[in-house]
Formats: structure tokens, C-alpha cells, sequence
């Protein structure tokens, strides 16, 4: 004898549950008289129910968000008053023992920043031979020394004697430079001169060229002409000819002689064969009459049975009316039924949502931001 576990007792329990759901499933389905074609209301009454519970939870759990919310800003507010506080203490601290025991006097570099510093220390020069004034103290440089004007006024008639000089030579320059453009547009008219010349020359060379052209496409045109004229003669001759032959072949003289074939006579030329003969073509028709009898027969037939089953098409097609008309009117009714639920739903989210909305104005925007940041961190 097995024992039955729990994990048995469970899949046998889905089992049924799925069997039995089946079972409704096809009473509700293969069941003509009371199946509603078009909507399932068991579905979409469970489909409502389970939408008013979503949103109910929804609900719950955003107040219960705003709760937290409004309970971590709180604490958030409590702990940056503390915080600003302990920091301005701090800070106290600090600026009053710098006061007392962190004078800037006290200070071992204080000499590198003393402000009075350059009016305790004597000039770094006082004189040219100044015994103070050594290489590394870079405290004279050339230039610097005591003739200083009279150099500069030296440096100054230097300057003067110079800027004479190029001015000289500027205007030595810009002699040479005329010279050379009138050098320049002299040969530039002798240049155009000859490219005139030129130019005329080709000229009259391309008008030459183009009379020769002239008069050789003329030529050409007037033998083309007579050539095609010729060759349409000749043409006209050789399509004559053909015809001629054509009409006096066997081809269209249609002679049934020339279709015999040497493999026997019951064979023929395809190329050459002009068609059967009368008793050929007699029985033809007679088999041909006899095929149209029968299509005619079965014609007739294929019309009775269409009948009937027009007739029966048009019954079925009344009854599945009737049947559509009473689906309609009940999907109407349901349908009423269900914006009605709609717009009493709508109406009462609408006042939800406008009362979230006055919570929401109520409360500071700015500050709420920041302590819930605060309170995230």
C-alpha cells in the first residue's frame, strides 16, 4: 500500500481543480441554450472584482507611502537643525582658539609675511658700486647704470640715422619696382597684341573649316538620298518577287497533296498540313454535339442541388438572424449595464484623485524635496 504525500494530495488537487474548471468550461461552451455568444459576464464580473481589489491596494499602499514620507521628513528636519547647530558651535570654537593661542606674531615664517616688512629693510641698490649689488643679488643689469640718458640720447640720433637710411632705400625700391611695371604693362600690351592677331586668325581658319564641313555633309546628304532611294527600289522588287512565289506555292494554294507524309498515310507534315478533312470534321462535330447533351444534363443537375441548398442556406441564415437579433439585444443591455459600472467607477476616481491633488497643494513643494533627498541618503 503507497502513502499518499503531500506533494501527491497537491498535484491531485490541481488535477481535479483543472478537470472540474473543464467540465464548466464546456457545459458553458457546447450548452446551446444558455451560452451567450459574444461576452462571457462570469469573466468580466471577476475581471471588475479583481480591478476593485488592484486599486483598493493601491490605494492602501500609496498612504502608506505618504505616511513614511511625511514621518522620514519630519525626522530629516529634526536632524539638519541639530547639524546646523553642532556646526556653528564648531566653528565657534575654532575662531576663538585661533584668536588665543594661534596668533599670526607667533608664527615661525612670520618675517616671510610680515606686512611691515619692506619698510624695516633697507633699498636693494643705492648706488652703482654698491658693495651689496653682487652677481647673484641681480639687483643691476645693462642699461641700468648711471649715464643712462646720455646713452639714450646717443641711441636716439642712432635710431634717427637709421630710419634717414631707410627711407632712402624705401624710396630706391619703389623707382625700381615703377620701372619694372611699366616694363611689365608694355609687354603685356605686345602680348595682347599678338593673342588679337591670333585670335583673328582662328577666326578665319574655323569659318574656313566650318564652309568645308558644310559643303561635305551636303554631299553626304544628297548621295544618302539617292542610296536609300535605290535601296527602296530594290526592295520594292524583292517583296514583289515573294509574293508572286508566295501565290503560286503550295503554301497558300492550300493543296492537301503536299501534307502526305512518306512514314504512311495516316501520319502528316506539321508544317505543311492545311487541315482535316469533311468526314473528319463530321465526326468532330457529332462528338462535340453529344459532349454539349451531357453538359447540359449535368448542367441541370448541379442546378437542382444548388436549389436545394439555397433553400436550406436560406433557412439556416433566418435562424442564425433571429439568433444574432436576440445576442444583440442582450449585448446591449450588458453593455449598458457595464458603462453604467464604468461611470460610477470614473466618477469615484475622479474624486480621489482631486482630493490627492488638494494633500498635494497643501503641503510646501520646495521642502518637501529636499528632506525626502535628505531622508534617502
Amino acid at each position: 500500500m503507497e502513502i499518499a504525500q503531500p506533494r501527491d494530495l497537491e498535484r491531485y488537487l490541481s488535477l481535479a481543480k483543472r478537470r472540474h474548471g473543464e467540465l464548466c468550461r464546456q457545459k458553458r461552451i457546447f450548452n446551446a441554450r444558455n451560452r451567450i455568444i459574444g461576452g462571457d459576464t462570469d469573466a468580466w464580473d471577476a475581471q471588475v472584482h479583481d480591478q476593485k481589489i488592484k486599486e483598493a491596494t493601491e490605494k492602501a499602499r500609496h498612504e502608506t507611502f505618504a505616511a513614511e514620507m511625511r514621518q522620514n521628513d519630519k525626522i530629516t528636519c529634526i536632524l539638519e537643525g541639530r547639524e546646523r547647530r553642532d556646526r556653528k558651535s564648531l566653528c565657534k570654537a575654532i575662531n576663538d582658539f585661533q584668536q588665543t593661542f594661534q596668533k599670526p606674531e607667533t608664527r615661525r615664517e612670520f618675517d616671510l609675511s610680515d606686512p611691515l616688512a619692506l619698510r624695516k629693510d633697507l633699498p636693494a641698490r643705492q648706488s652703482d658700486n654698491d658693495i651689496r649689488n653682487t652677481v647673484s643679488g641681480m639687483q643691476k643689469f645693462m642699461g641700468e647704470d648711471l649715464n643712462f640718458h646720455e646713452r639714450k640720447k646717443f641711441q636716439e640720433e642712432q635710431n634717427r640715422e637709421w630710419s634717414l637710411q631707410q627711407q632712402r632705400e624705401r624710396e630706391s625700391a619703389r623707382a625700381h619696382q615703377r620701372c619694372a611695371e611699366d616694363l611689365y604693362f608694355k609687354t603685356r600690351l605686345q602680348f595682347d597684341e599678338t593673342a588679337k592677331h591670333l585670335q583673328n586668325l582662328e577666326s578665319a581658319t574655323r569659318k574656313a573649316v566650318c564652309a568645308a564641313v558644310k559643303e561635305f555633309n551636303r554631299n553626304q546628304a544628297t548621295e544618302s538620298v539617292e542610296r536609300k532611294t535605290r535601296e527602296k527600289k530594290q526592295e520594292q522588287e524583292d517583296d514583289l518577287a515573294e509574293i508572286s512565289n508566295l501565290l503560286r506555292g503550295d503554301l497558300l494554294s492550300e493543296n492537301p497533296q503536299q501534307a502526305a507524309s512518306s512514314f504512311g498515310p495516316h501520319r502528316v507534315v506539321p508544317d505543311r498540313w492545311k487541315g482535316m478533312t469533311r468526314e473528319q470534321l463530321e465526326q468532330i462535330r457529332l462528338v462535340q454535339k453529344q459532349q454539349i447533351q451531357e453538359k447540359l444534363q449535368l448542367r441541370e443537375e448541379e442546378w437542382r442541388q444548388d436549389r436545394d441548398w439555397d433553400r436550406q442556406r436560406v433557412q439556416r441564415a433566418r435562424s442564425t438572424l433571429l439568433v444574432e437579433r436576440q445576442q444583440k439585444r442582450q449585448q446591449r443591455d450588458l453593455r449598458r449595464a457595464l458603462d453604467c459600472a464604468n461611470l460610477s467607477l470614473a466618477k469615484e476616481q475622479r474624486s480621489q484623485k482631486k482630493h490627492m491633488e488638494e494633500v498635494c497643494t497643501n503641503q510646501p513643494t520646495e521642502g518637501y524635496f529636499t528632506q525626502f533627498n535628505a531622508g534617502s541618503r
